[in-house]
Parts: C-alpha cells; structure tokens; sequence
C-alpha cells in the first residue's frame, strides 16, 4: 500500500481542519474536525492522482524534516500518515 504524509491544520473552532500533502501540491482537503478531516483525506488522495501515469514518490517523515520547505511546518502543525485507497491507482 502506498502511504502519503500529511499535514494537519487545526486553527480553531471557527474554522475547519485542512489537510495537505507535501508531496502532491495541490492536494488538499479538510473537515469540521479533526476526525472529519482525517476520514476525506484518503478521498483526497485518490481524486488528486485519479488520471495521473503513475504514483509520485512518498517522501519519508525523515525526508520531509530534511526539506527545508516543508521542516517548520512539521514542526508547527500534526503530522498523519494518510493511505492510498485500494480502489484509487494511476491510470494505464
């Protein structure tokens, strides 16, 4: 299964809770909590790459603290580790 990392933004109660992908610019989603948000990143995910030749590369936690764009927000925000769908693939 392919794994992707992604970054949690919880601002508040007055606003929703918006996930994004390191590796997949572009790639976000969000819900009214964090739970919520968690449950449409997978969908996300699978929208964002529906069409694409083949999967881009899923950076480790390791990789992505070493990247300079994307160190302070790992260090400012939640990490979680998001899954592929199964039904979701690049296209042939």
């Amino acid at each position: 299964m392919t794994h992707y990392i992604a970054i949690i933004e919880d601002a508040g109660p007055e606003f929703a809770v918006g996930v994004w992908f390191p590796d997949l610019p572009g790639c976000t989603s969000a819900g009214e909590d964090l739970d919520d948000a968690l449950r449409n990143a997978p969908e996300a995910l699978a929208l964002h790459l529906e069409g694409l030749k083949e999967l881009p590369r899923a950076r480790t936690l390791v990789e992505l603290k070493r990247d300079p764009d994307v160190a302070a927000d790992l260090k400012d925000y939640m990490v979680a580790v998001i899954e592929l769908p199964a039904h979701a693939h690049a296209a042939e």
